[in-house]
């Protein structure tokens, strides 16, 4: 029987709730294909693990990731700790120190979830983001100068490299070559940001030559955003920078019905760190403890983690047990049904059991 070891970070706010949920229907899973098991570490890295020792994780946080064959991570983020320094405390330093550059998003509308967009369903949604995870306007380059004074300064450089962006847009040609309709939208805001987003659009136009049976286009970013609401089924690939990508996935997981949905892989597609997977919704301080907290985007991310370790067989048993539910209405409050995070755990697992090889 092959062994994985995962590292599991719940993190703050609900994330220690879904991540739980999560690892239980791992563990069912596992035993229902019988072929691999999952030895998983805890690590309380977090706001709690801050406000003890002044840092969300160690200094060797980073390389003791990197023992493990995939991350699972849950969420960061608490009303008492300024954002800046949560992300910058464990998120940001984990995806860049293990160069996890390609951060993939899809977005789908599952069944029994409801759209807001009128006349939009199940099928007619359905996109896989690809987000530059490493540089951009991420990069941490910046300062600030003349602090409290009249004339104070803050800077933000986002960095543009040409590896790092011919890398990604690669990756997002490949993404796009392994869908049926081979489709892929690149997005920049090039008549504005003049070097770095022109520099986007050019080598999006060199890589597109390796790439020739996939169908290409371009949009800017407030374009984009009409575009996804007023015309979903135009889209299929899409990628963006780093803040970009960010907030449009968040659009998108809203139109597909929830955060509450939406997974996320944070990919080294080298292989030479381990990748880390997280539910896109954060820590949800306001129903933290409240047993309400939608744990299908975290089972979608173990799906992704199982597919990205080589168990597909499993990730699709995962996903139609998860559909299966939602299907039949066992659904929590943000997609408009009254399930507990603990129904619709108890719910996947038993549709583990009883799906069929």
């Amino acid at each position: 029987m092959k062994s994985y070891r995962i590292a599991s970070i719940p993190g703050d706010g609900i994330g220690p709730e879904v991540i739980e949920a999560t690892l239980e229907v791992l563990g069912v899973l596992a035993t229902r294909d019988g072929g691999f098991g999952l030895d998983v570490t805890g690590f309380d890295w977090g706001s709690e693990r801050y406000r003890r020792t002044g840092a969300l994780m160690p200094k060797d946080g980073v390389e003791q990731l990197k023992r493990f064959d995939a991350i699972l991570f849950g969420a960061v983020g608490a009303p008492d700790v300024p954002d800046h320094v949560t992300l910058w405390g464990l998120r940001l330093p984990i995806c860049q120190g293990l160069d996890q550059y390609a951060n993939v998003r899809p977005t789908r509308i599952l069944p029994g979830i409801a759209s807001p967009l009128a006349g939009i369903g199940a099928g007619d949604l359905d996109w896989v983001i690809v987000r530059e995870n490493s540089e951009g306007e991420y990069s941490g380059h910046g300062g600030r100068a003349h602090r409290g004074l009249p004339l104070e300064v803050g800077t933000e450089v986002a960095i543009f490299t040409r590896a790092g962006v011919e890398r990604i847009m690669r990756f997002a040609f490949e993404t796009a070559r392994s869908r049926p309709r081979k489709l892929l939208t690149v997005v920049t805001k090039s008549n504005a940001q003049r070097h770095g987003m022109v520099m986007w659009d050019e080598i999006a136009e060199e890589v597109s030559a390796e790439f020739p049976d996939v169908t290409w286009d371009k949009m800017l970013v407030d374009a984009m955003t009409v575009r996804m609401v007023k015309n979903p089924r135009s889209l299929d690939t899409i990628v963006a920078t780093n803040l970009h990508a960010d907030i449009l996935s968040d659009l998108a997981g809203a139109l597909a019905g929830s955060l509450g949905v939406a997974p996320t892989a944070n990919l080294d597609p080298t292989r030479r760190n381990p990748s880390m997977f997280e539910p896109i919704h954060g820590s949800g301080f306001d129903i933290t403890g409240k047993g309400i907290a939608n744990p299908v985007a975290s089972f979608w991310t173990a799906a992704m983690m199982l597919e990205h370790l080589g168990e597909a067989a499993s990730a699709g048993r995962l996903m139609r047990a998860v559909e299966k539910v939602c299907a039949a209405g066992i659904l929590t409050p943000d997609v408009g049904g009254s399930a507990t995070t603990r129904e619709v755990t108890e719910a996947v697992c038993e549709a583990i059991r009883a799906a069929n090889a």
